[in-house]
């Protein structure tokens, strides 16, 4: 039997319409409750006896529990949890001819803070909860028996363990090497799961990259915060005349350059430095592009965040916007969850009209199918992307 936790009278309004979480200040919390470890599997009940299902349950965090399942019977065991995956890895599997994509998307998947990149052979594993830390042995070995991995890779340095209770770590838990590709369009791009960016890779932007790179034939292209290169890279694979890929990450641009020289791509060129810096000033310089490419870390951490946030998106468009020639496209993202749609497009809109161009929206979209978007949790449909043809 799993423990009980009960929520407060009149409290359990949003776990009765659907909403995954429970927040502490929703729970009837009592010694025992504290007590019980962090990332434990409880029954939460309503106040007049109804059963809400399973859930993971952190005494010590602000949001208290996570949904696991709604059947109030369910044993999250590893029969259970391989079944929650195979539930996603089936999908996948309809959605993508290959297998490079994300296999597991949180709760949109039914698996609270849990999130899995798949390379092929290899996988990235983010448990940014304590139940999900504490049910990572039933996760590999559910892995290990629907997908038989060469290797699994912990990228457990997300801030937001930290309000678990839980420690940043990276390092292989199943495997011995951490060498990984990811193969998108004809391009195959090298990997650094231990050292990079997140799980490695961005999968969200995928078909944003294919519909940049459409636009891209005989064009001069600048990719900004480029990672390891995924947009120039695409474009240049597109029949870019020359693609300038800048990021501030010295080891990100080494492998951006490798993938160049794997494909022949002698019209990439690298450029390092802080990215908005580098903008403002080759914006003053007068530089010119036919195709800019801006995809940013989040600027907003928080909600408080916001206003400097927004002010940061507007002067990043208008940098942007006034380097591209007349006729050319600006692609501009954001992965602030914080961060509405209706606001992101107001602030860009705002920097282009300080550019004094004129701009139009072509394109108003999200990430793609492998980051499923929970109907109850808004705040999961995190990136915008913003194509303008200026």
């Amino acid at each position: 039997m799993l423990p009980t936790v009960k929520l407060l009278p009149g409290r359990d309004a949003r776990a009765k319409t659907g909403h995954p979480w429970i927040f502490s200040n929703e729970v009837a919390m009592n010694h025992a409750l504290r007590s019980l470890p962090p990332g434990s599997a409880v029954q939460i009940e309503g106040d007049d006896g109804a059963r809400r299902g399973i859930w993971h349950f952190n005494p010590h965090s602000l949001m208290a529990a996570r949904l696991l399942d709604r059947n109030p019977a369910a044993t999250p065991d590893a029969a259970w949890f391989e079944a929650r995956i195979a539930q996603a890895l089936t999908l996948r599997q309809k959605l993508f001819s290959r297998p490079h994509y994300r296999l597991v998307h949180a709760e949109a998947d039914g698996l609270p803070g849990l999130v899995i990149d798949r390379y092929g052979d290899v996988l990235a594993l983010q448990a940014n909860t304590a139940g999900m830390e504490r049910a990572t042995p039933l996760i590999l070995a559910a892995l290990q028996n629907l997908i038989g991995p060469r290797s699994i890779i912990a990228r457990n340095d997300s801030p937001v363990r930290k309000l678990e209770g839980l420690e940043e770590q990276t390092g292989l838990l199943l495997g011995e090497d951490a060498t990984a590709f990811v193969e998108e369009g004809s391009l195959r791009f090298e990997m650094d799961l231990l050292n990079g960016q997140k799980t490695g890779w961005f999968h969200d932007q995928r078909e944003n990259r294919a519909r940049v790179a459409a636009l891209c034939a005989g064009a001069r292209v600048l990719d900004a915060f480029c990672h390891t290169g995924g947009f120039g890279l695409a474009a240049a694979a597109a029949g870019a005349a020359h693609v300038t890929l800048l990021d501030r990450s010295e080891p990100a641009l080494a492998l951006a350059s490798r993938t160049a020289a794997a494909h022949g791509l002698a019209q990439v060129t690298v450029q390092r430095g802080e990215a908005l810096a580098m903008l403002e000033k080759w914006h003053g310089e007068g530089q010119r592009f036919d195709v800019v490419v801006a995809d940013p870390p989040a600027f907003a951490k928080a909600r408080k965040d916001n206003p400097n946030a927004l002010r940061a998106y507007a002067q990043l468009a208008r940098f942007c916007a006034g380097m591209v020639n007349p006729g050319g496209f600006l692609f501009i993202a954001s992965c602030s969850h914080h961060v509405s749609p209706g606001e992101f497009i107001d602030a860009t809109a705002h920097g282009i009209f300080r550019a004094r161009r004129e701009g139009r929206l072509l394109f108003s979209g999200g990430a793609g199918a492998d980051h499923p978007v929970h109907p109850m949790l808004p705040e999961s449909a995190y990136l915008k992307g913003l194509l303008y043809a200026l």
